[in-house]
């Protein structure tokens, strides 16, 4: 049953149609997630990694198959219910941090509480609280330029947390930090995996990233040719 499963994707075949070419990028795949997961995905460029993100946290949709998280089909929701859908249920970390300048960061964190129905002083207050999780606390006032890069990717990781989502989607989130302050994200990463029982998909090329997942699949040419379930010894053995 899809109901005991966070993702639970079926036949899913997704092409994209430039000029009269028919272009595959992933097909006829289907993949299980647990609820409360952390799953890595690797594979070369163009494999089709961005694009299953994608599928899952309901930013494109498949041309076949059915895709299901959190109970509910994505591919059959119209557009402003799956933005709706999206809004409440998936915290987006992604390579690029996407901080407005001009704002705080806690003013940053506060963007998805605007689509909300919570009082300026409750999403204030919701805002400190994920900026406290994330080891920010203190920093609220700071602008982007006065933070590191480790440190912008913790406001936009508070950015992804702050509506508590049922599910984190991360795209290279430390594929533009050095190796102290990308170990100081996966290990928040962890966190929210560990202690909050988040379901996290990572896109990522680093192994290094990918041994923090309790899973790690690899994709090549759309399909699935690994599922491995203990990341460590794995790696470990291919090196």
């Amino acid at each position: 049953m899809s109901e005991t499963y966070a993702i639970d994707l079926r036949g899913v075949t997704k092409e994209y149609v430039r000029d009269k070419f028919h272009i595959p990028v992933l097909s006829d795949l289907s993949l299980r997630v647990a609820e409360g997961e952390f799953l890595a995905l690797m594979g070369p460029s163009g494999s089709g990694k961005t694009t299953l993100l994608n599928l899952i946290a309901g930013l494109d949709r498949p041309t076949e198959g059915q895709v299901i998280v959190h109970g509910q089909d994505l591919a059959r929701m119209s557009e402003g219910a799956i933005t709706r859908w999206r809004s409440a249920n998936v915290g987006f970390i992604f390579q690029l941090y996407n901080l407005i300048p001009v704002l705080t960061a806690q003013e940053n964190v506060e963007l998805p509480l605007l689509l909300s129905r919570l009082s300026r002083r409750r999403r204030r207050q919701n805002a400190r609280t994920a900026l406290r999780i994330v080891g920010l606390e203190g920093r609220e006032d700071h602008y982007p330029r006065q933070l590191s890069g480790g440190q912008e990717q913790r406001v936009s990781i508070a950015r992804a947390i702050v509506t508590d989502p049922y599910l984190i989607v991360a795209d290279e989130p430390t594929g533009d930090l050095d190796r102290a302050s990308a170990e100081e994200i996966l290990t928040l990463l962890e966190q929210l995996h560990q202690e909050f029982q988040k379901t996290i998909v990572m896109v990522t090329h680093d192994p290094l990233a990918a041994r923090r997942a309790s899973r790690l699949l690899r994709l090549d040419k759309g399909k699935l040719v690994g599922d491995v379930s203990q990341v460590p010894s794995a790696l470990g053995a291919a090196s």
